[in-house]
């Protein structure tokens, strides 16, 4: 599995960016012509990560998130998004539809759940006091 493309960004743990690695995510992806669907997934899985990071990571203060993304020969995504938040201290837990740190917001603690049934695969690192990465992939088929 070679790559054949791959982008990096950062930017500002500001809500409004959000929609900006959306945008520059599905710019990225749209060389391998995705379907709607396909293509909306991945925007889905992207803006939840970054949410999270916001939300969760940096707790609404600045920092800044890092975004990776490569398309390899045989048509896979991968999108690794980082930041250098507070960490998670029991993924398992935090990967469970409805726990949420953040329960004063009114959030649903769904995020993971979104990214697990958007993309193929969802893996997630993270250590206390030194940030989270969240990898998401997805295999882009062609159309026939």
């Amino acid at each position: 599995m070679n790559v054949i493309n791959e982008m990096h960004i950062r930017f500002q743990s500001k809500s409004t960016n959000e929609s900006f690695a959306r945008s520059v995510i599905s710019a990225f992806v749209l060389e391998l012509d995705p379907t709607i669907s396909e293509l909306a997934d991945i925007k889905t899985a992207v803006s939840e990560a970054v949410t999270n990071s916001i939300v969760h990571g940096y707790c609404r203060e600045s920092g800044m998130i890092y975004i990776d993304a490569k398309i390899t020969d045989a048509r896979k995504v991968i999108i690794k998004i980082r930041d250098k938040g507070i960490g998670i201290k029991d993924i398992s837990r935090a990967m469970q539809p409805l726990f949420t740190t953040a329960a004063e917001e009114e959030r649903a603690g769904l995020g993971f759940a979104v990214m697990q049934s958007f993309m193929d695969d969802v893996k997630v690192r993270s250590k206390p006091g030194q940030g989270t990465t969240v990898t998401l992939t997805k295999q882009i088929v062609p159309l026939r």
